[in-house]
């Protein structure tokens, strides 16, 4: 991930078939929910550090095998509809053949009125940020770089399965979006662009957020360029619940725009906006580890996305 400007305009490229939802007719709008859940913002970080602790979620090691696991297992423990969309890709760095697994989980599936969450869950490879050149092949723990935004969302899916939220919600942990080359934008968010290339042409979620570095201590949260270019009403409509909750992380200051995993779901329509904290000196260093984040600022996103999800803005 890196920040840079696209060098064409966005355009909308529909294929294939493969996330199955099941879509009905349905006239009501949902019910607002005035209990909306307390977010477990401890459980949350105990989550990170679960993720954490298989070590880096490299594709084609065990951790991530292991991790895939625990989440996909998880999931339908929380009662979500799980599916995984697996698909080989080459690596450009080296020329290897991994497979990668984007990991879907569905709740509330017949609602034809969808939210989707999102964030990745693989880690880099390479500590390629670290002064240090003898570090640069040394693989990521990813706390914040990938941990934070899966923990956050794991939170969210045990609610959902506590209470039923008035919308259908699916989460989404896309994976490979961490080995890219700086330099080459269509080598990073690999999971994403696989999943917009080949999503049901029925599936248009009404609302799209991404985590992504949003543990760390010293939280910030300013308004990402693409977002704001192309989905400016989730981006107003998301700092407003934040102002309306006190959550003081999100400030009204313009960032530049970021290459993530937000991106192909607006190159295929899906308004879906980035929540990030660029300014984290551990990106992309052995550095990155769970003493650097927090669960105060887990609950920063966290408080936000139930308060989405059981009061939805439509």
């Amino acid at each position: 991930m890196q920040t840079r400007f696209l060098i064409r305009q966005f355009t909308v490229s529909i294929f294939g078939f493969l996330l199955t939802l099941t879509l009905v007719s349905c006239d009501d709008k949902p019910t607002r929910i005035r209990d909306v859940p307390e977010f477990d913002a401890l459980g949350a970080f105990a989550m990170l550090e679960q993720q954490v602790a298989f070590g880096p979620r490299v594709p084609g090691t065990a951790a991530h095998k292991k991790c895939m696991t625990m989440l996909k297992d998880s999931l339908q423990a929380f009662g979500a509809t799980v599916n995984l969309q697996s698909f080989e890709h080459y690596i450009e760095k080296t020329g290897e053949k991994v497979q990668l697994t984007n990991i879907i989980a569905s709740f509330n599936p017949a609602n034809k009125n969808r939210m989707l969450l999102a964030a990745h869950w693989d880690t880099r490879p390479w500590a390629d940020s670290e002064t240090d050149s003898s570090l640069h092949d040394t693989a990521v723990d990813g706390a914040n770089d990938g941990a934070s935004g899966v923990a956050v969302l794991m939170e969210v899916a045990r609610n959902l399965r506590d209470k039923k939220a008035p919308v259908g919600v699916d989460i989404i942990f896309f994976d490979g979006e961490d080995f890219g080359t700086h330099g080459n934008d269509a080598s990073w968010a690999v999971g994403s662009q696989y999943f917009a290339k080949h999503k049901d042409v029925r599936y248009n979620p009404f609302l799209g957020i991404l985590l992504d570095m949003i543990g760390d201590k010293d939280l910030r949260i300013l308004k990402e360029g693409y977002s704001v270019q192309y989905a400016p009403d989730i981006v107003n409509i998301v700092w407003d619940y934040a102002a309306r909750l006190g959550l003081n992380a999100f400030s009204h200051e313009h960032m530049g725009p970021v290459t993530d995993d937000h991106v192909a779901l607006l190159k295929v329509g899906i308004p879906c906006i980035d929540l990030i904290d660029f300014d984290y000196k551990y990106w992309h260093t052995v550095d990155d580890t769970p003493d650097k984040c927090s669960p105060e600022s887990l609950e920063q996103t966290g408080k936000l996305i139930l308060e989405l999800v059981y009061n939805p803005p439509i």
